[in-house]
């Protein structure tokens, strides 16, 4: 099964499932070029940036293109339309667009972030591909 991982399995203590088919999106990338550059700590930075290292070799990153765009927008509209406040979750919002797009689950370890649209995109945690 093809899956798109969240960014927070990315850097989760397990590993994906091995029965899967794993992609990522360059959102994630993003996510994790951050993390180093906030880390405060020396030894931290390091383990963040051995991991970016480690999924930018793994991984080809699927693009936000204009299809992604556009879900992207729409699931922004649901999260307002729902009472939610889409710019708190707008890196979540376009890892969500990315797989509602290439038509897969999103693996995560943060579910409740995607419950207000989890009529529209299929998020799951890890255990359960």
């Amino acid at each position: 099964m093809r899956v798109l991982l969240d960014t927070s399995v990315l850097i989760g203590e397990l590993p994906p499932p091995d029965d899967v088919e794993a992609a990522i999106s360059v959102v994630s990338i993003a996510e994790l070029h951050f993390g180093v550059l906030v880390a405060d700590d020396d030894d931290e930075r390091a383990l963040r940036t051995a991991r970016l290292s480690v999924v930018e070799a793994t991984f080809d990153p699927l693009p936000v293109s204009v299809e992604v765009a556009r879900a992207w927008g729409q699931l922004a509209a649901a999260v307002t339309r729902r009472g939610g406040n889409p710019r708190r979750r707008q890196i979540d919002l376009a890892i969500a667009a990315t797989a509602k797009v290439e038509g897969v689950p999103l693996l995560t370890e943060n579910i409740g972030d995607f419950q207000i649209i989890d009529d529209l995109v299929d998020a799951r945690r890890p255990s359960d591909p």
